[in-house]
């Protein structure tokens, strides 16, 4: 045993209790209590960002809102993956979704005693009251998706791992569809105060739903070197264990950046562009990709270089974020976000499946977190920069006649020119940043390791292909 490997994850983890099948359908009614809680928590952030919009036509209050949400879940998933590391995965799960419907009470207590002219003010603090109490509810739901991914580990075998993700890649992307429809239609013809009802009422279900599951095969929290509530020295110690490991995560975060500007200026463009009813439902149609790309990765799988994979997908989302605004088309933007997001499971399932490959399940929680700090911190920071910056000068200059005339031979005309400007240039960052990681020495030899894991040359932890944990006594000794 390594000196950092604790004994008694095999005497915690039981999987002879039951078949796959019937560990398999165990894995399917968590996947579908988290689409659950995640459709419900998505339908009022998103709820929000709308309202917001719609109320004031700012887009550093957009840009704000989406910003922020990314910057708490930076903020707190190295504290989130600790916690799932030292507890029982489901009652993680459960706390969090109680946390969640205590912040949705509050926002609704909030919305009845605060005049809404108040409640949208910039200059004053119930707006950033309001705002944050939704979105720390919405970000403490995230503990459940990293609790999710380390039960894939659990309750899936090896060689179905790539297929479950890709199953948790459909759950996100019906989460986008059912969110983004339900979310224009409840703002544009109930208002933001019976959305916050229907939010409350949803999460109540899913917290009371989640009572009724059971895992057996997790027979107490796994033996752990994880301390306190914000382990972040044994976060970062349990990702440079595995040799390249932190290169996949900085791959990864590559699309975050140019997400932080759809982030930003998404909601905005297509708000120009259409009501926020049929916002919504266009969102929606394009969200529908993601369905498709989880689709994808669970029938066909990542290829024998998941690393590859991922940054040629990285590199083709750069292409499409640069030219699905060239024209101030409907059906231009519709059909890129759809191609956009088709990709999104490809590249997420592409990390998680080597993550749960080659990391021992006692520490998959804050390797999971790190990762999800790392790459989440990308988004906020463009979102923050852009928001401002188109706001005050990529917008105002686009709209003059000067600027409408330099831009229309590229970018057409129309009243989002500014926003497809940005879009132009973020996506062609994008592209370049992906190219450049293809020529790195780091990608060559991280490239190497994974396709000799692949091979079945090694196994880091996680469970082996009869079922049972290898992450204690010797075998960990031996994998490292």
């Amino acid at each position: 045993m390594t000196e950092q490997e604790p004994a008694g994850v095999t005497d915690v983890i039981d999987l002879s209790l039951r078949t796959p099948a019937e560990r398999s359908r165990t894995f399917m009614g968590i996947l579908v209590n988290t689409a659950l809680a995640n459709i419900t928590t998505s339908y009022l952030w998103f709820a929000l960002t709308f309202w917001v919009y719609l109320e004031t036509r700012n887009v550093i209050a957009t840009g704000v809102v989406g910003g922020a949400y990314m910057l708490l879940i930076a903020l707190s998933s190295i504290s989130f993956g600790t916690f799932v590391d030292r507890y029982r995965k489901l009652a993680v799960m459960r706390f969090a979704a109680g946390f969640t419907l205590v912040m949705f009470v509050l926002s609704g207590v909030l919305f009845l005693l605060i005049p809404t002219r108040q409640l949208l003010d910039l200059t004053q603090p119930w707006f950033w009251l309001f705002t944050l109490i939704i979105l720390v509810g919405a970000v403490v739901e995230n503990l459940r998706n990293i609790a999710l991914s380390t039960t894939v580990t659990i309750l899936i075998e090896p060689d179905r791992r790539a297929n479950a993700n890709g199953m948790v890649g459909m759950v996100q992307g019906l989460m986008f569809v059912v969110t983004s429809v339900l979310s224009g239609l409840s703002v544009g013809l109930l208002g933001m105060g019976w959305t916050i009802v229907a939010a409350l009422i949803l999460t109540a279900l899913a917290f009371a739903h989640l009572l009724t599951l059971r895992m057996p095969e997790e027979v107490q929290a796994a033996a752990t070197d994880a301390h306190g509530g914000f382990d972040f020295r044994g976060s970062l110690a349990a990702v440079l264990a595995i040799s390249g490991l932190f290169a996949l995560i900085v791959f990864s975060t590559f699309n975050n950046f140019v997400g932080g500007v759809y982030m930003a200026l998404m909601d905005p463009y297509g708000l120009e562009m259409f009501s926020v009813e049929m916002w919504g439902t266009f969102f929606a149609l394009g969200c529908t990709g993601i369905l498709v790309g989880g689709a994808l990765v669970g029938k066909f799988g990542l290829g024998s270089n998941p690393l590859r994979t991922m940054l040629i997908v990285v590199a083709v989302m750069g292409l499409l974020g640069a030219v699905f605004t060239l024209r101030e088309w409907a059906w231009l933007y519709v059909a890129g976000i759809w191609l956009y997001l088709t990709l999104v499971p490809i590249v997420e399932a592409a990390e998680q499946t080597v993550i749960q490959q080659v990391v021992p399940l006692n520490r998959q929680g804050r390797v999971f977190g790190f990762a999800m700090a790392f790459e989440s911190a990308a988004a906020p920071i463009t979102a923050f920069l852009i928001a401002p910056i188109a706001q005050f000068w990529i917008i105002p200059y686009a709209r003059s006649a000067e600027g409408a005339a330099q831009l229309e031979p590229l970018l057409g005309q129309g009243t989002s020119r500014g926003i497809a400007l940005v879009f132009l240039i973020a996506g062609f960052i994008l592209i370049a940043a992906a190219l450049i990681a293809f020529l790195t020495p780091v990608y060559r030899s991280v490239s190497a390791s994974y396709m000799q894991k692949a091979a079945g040359r090694g196994d880091g932890g996680g469970a082996g292909a009869d079922g049972s944990l290898a992450t204690g006594g010797a075998e960990a000794a031996s994998s490292g």
